[in-house]
């Protein structure tokens, strides 16, 4: 008994002095061996790190003057730009809509092209806001007549107009075009955000038709309408108005949807109740709509590892045709066919895994179809502007 006293006092002795000049890195070493000796189960090991932090730098950097390859830019005017200045969608019925005179006035801006950013606009003002509002129409029919038959907005069109009319005056120093941005900017917080829910602010992609007093399963949301580089630049003319909240409920719904075991975001979800799913008469997929949400938050340069991980996932193999998902099966349900697309595949290669793009994302591909062409162009000028040295030129 004396003896063993004794050695338990040795023992104690030894634990405090380890204590006190073992390093404690050391001490970790140690503790599996003194726990076993009093008969306790050894700790676990320890975590693995986690993955490091993407390195992204979200500062505002103005639109002006971003793109350094004019080449695509005469291209994407030929092909798609009219002497009028509507933006054709050559494979939907050669119709144009909001969204897309949005994405050719940025372009201008981005060309550092005020004649072209001018013919685009003054098509849009004279043909799309015809509304009692400061919003547009999203539609407009060649073959039809009136153009328009439904009055509606949509709000990434929106966004994406009073974008580039923000770009526009501080490029080319023009007070008329703030003040439109500041219009259209105002009316969108007001008319189609929804500031204060319980899920943070809630972008609707239109006035009418998604709401909770519109559906059963609304407020549905589209998370490609969220458009993050936009954000901080719509707060330059309309500061009232909490363009933040938007960048975060956007960031918060992704990560909602990727936990509710739908590893990428549909097109369309219902969001009724706090409960994230496919929203009811639309198609369960990623698909032409939410292929832009990695995109935008790339231009933002906002987002973790985990925002991307899952894009990165779907894009990893780029040389390959990228698949349209089901998000409840997880199952292939089609195809992005034209090479447009693996634009945004090779940005996300730059982003997640820090490489360079390849020239490919530099190489102007004539014939492509209005869509494919344009995400193309937004991510080439994403990486001019926040990962040049991920660019072959």
């Amino acid at each position: 008994m004396i003896v063993l006293r004794g050695l338990q006092l040795v023992l104690a002795v030894v634990a405090m002095w380890a204590a006190m000049v073992v390093p404690p890195s050391a001490q970790q070493q140690l503790q599996p061996f003194a726990a076993a000796t009093q008969g306790q189960a050894a700790p676990p090991a320890a975590k693995a790190q986690p993955a490091k932090e993407l390195e992204l730098n979200a500062r505002q950097i103005p639109l002006g003057g971003a793109l350094k390859s004019p080449r695509f830019w005469q291209v994407y005017k030929a092909r798609f730009i009219s002497v009028q200045g509507r933006i054709i969608d050559t494979a939907n019925g050669m119709i144009s809509h909001s969204e897309g005179q949005g994405y050719g006035m940025l372009f201008a801006v981005a060309a550092n092209d005020r004649e072209t950013f001018d013919r685009i606009w003054g098509w849009t003002r004279a043909n799309l806001m015809v509304r009692n509002d400061e919003l547009m129409a999203w539609r407009w029919e060649p073959a039809q007549r009136p153009a328009i038959a439904d009055m509606n907005n949509a709000t990434d069109g929106d966004i994406l107009v009073a974008w580039a009319l923000v770009e526009a005056s501080e490029l080319w120093s023009e007070l008329s075009y703030r003040i439109a941005a500041r219009r259209i900017a105002v009316d969108v917080g007001r008319k189609t955000v929804l500031f204060k829910t319980k899920m943070g602010a809630l972008l609707l992609p239109a006035i009418s038709g998604f709401s909770a007093q519109d559906r059963p399963d609304g407020p549905i949301v589209n998370l490609s309408y969220y458009v993050f580089p936009a954000f901080p630049r719509l707060k330059i003319v309309a500061p009232e108005y909490d363009w933040n909240s938007l960048t975060q409920s956007g960031l918060d719904l992704l990560k909602a949807a990727q936990s509710e075991g739908q590893k990428l975001p549909g097109d369309w979800l219902s969001v009724k109740d706090g409960k994230i799913r496919p929203a009811d008469g639309f198609a369960p997929h990623f698909s032409y709509n939410a292929i832009r949400i990695p995109l935008y938050l790339a231009w933002a340069g906002i987002g973790e590892r985990e925002h991307y991980r899952e894009f990165f996932k779907w894009a990893a193999n780029r040389s390959a045709i990228l698949p349209i998902v089901d998000v409840k099966s997880g199952r292939e349900a089609g195809a992005f066919r034209e090479p447009g697309y693996s634009a945004v595949a090779q940005l996300l290669e730059c982003v997640v895994a820090g490489g360079k793009t390849g020239a490919e994302l530099a190489v102007v591909r004539d014939g492509q179809n209005y869509y494919p062409a344009t995400l193309h162009m937004m991510a080439l000028i994403a990486a001019q502007m926040r990962y040049a040295t991920c660019v072959r030129l």
